[in-house]
């Protein structure tokens, strides 16, 4: 309950069951597991942090092989930024701004789901990493700060997700841009040196399929594994058939 239950009246839970739920869950089983067999250790005996990082991105924390923490919550819109959605957000500042814009539910609701993320810190380049890697190369700094958030948030979640497991053995990036942006995951990484978490920089910029790109000697493994959500939920329904027969 402590992970999941967010700080409003209870009966609202109960009631309307509001709570954190998450998503992307397919993905996080698949890397994590996926990560505990490339390492040949028992699951159960690593504290994985899961950072599945696309259009729509999520991190989880994987402790013993059951996830304890997320940042998606009872919606799609909380956490990291993303291509078009806000992230987490000073419930504040929803009232303040429908008063002040005169903005219905339907328009608050587009602006935090369509218009913000890249697209909005970026002011309008685009939703698109790749676009806005290209916009800051050339100096860009709308693309540089919409970058630098991103990056930032992801470090601050692999923060808190360490603190929340006691510890971390590994870190996992996946989806579109956890596997394919090297400039993210060296951001994201940048200042975990505390943690036991180093990158090596040729490693992380030559990563195809599933590549360790932390240092040999490091505490943390950090890895790139491209998620198969398709897998998993063959393997998923497999497993739930054996047991219904």
């Amino acid at each position: 309950e402590h992970a999941y239950l967010y700080g409003i009246p209870y009966k609202y839970y109960k009631k309307y069951k509001i709570r954190r739920y998450g998503f992307h869950g397919t993905s996080h089983k698949y890397v994590a597991q996926r990560a505990a067999k490339i390492l040949n250790k028992p699951i159960e005996e690593l504290k994985i942090i899961t950072c599945h990082l696309g259009n729509g991105s999520s991190i989880t924390a994987v402790k013993n092989g059951v996830s304890i923490d997320t940042s998606l919550g009872f919606g799609t819109v909380s956490g990291i930024i993303m291509g078009t959605r806000c992230g987490d957000l000073d419930p504040a500042i929803i009232p303040f701004l429908m008063d002040k814009e005169k903005l219905t539910v339907e328009e608050i609701n587009k602006i935090i789901y369509k218009e913000s993320g890249f697209l909005g810190l970026s002011e309008g380049i685009s939703s698109d990493n790749r676009d806005l890697g290209k916009k800051a190369k050339q100096g860009d700094e709308r693309a540089i700060r919409a970058l630098s958030i991103f990056d930032y948030g992801i470090k601050k979640y692999i923060g808190a997700y360490a603190a929340a497991m006691g510890g971390v053995d590994v870190v996992v990036f996946t989806a579109g841009i956890g596997e394919n942006a090297w400039k993210v995951r060296k951001g994201a990484c940048e200042g975990l040196e505390f943690l036991g978490i180093t990158i090596n920089p040729e490693k992380n910029k030559a990563c195809s399929n599933e590549t360790i790109i932390s240092n040999d000697d490091a505490k943390v493994k950090v890895m790139v594994i491209p998620t198969n959500e398709e897998l998993m939920i063959a393997k998923d329904t497999a497993e739930i058939s054996v047991n219904l027969s």
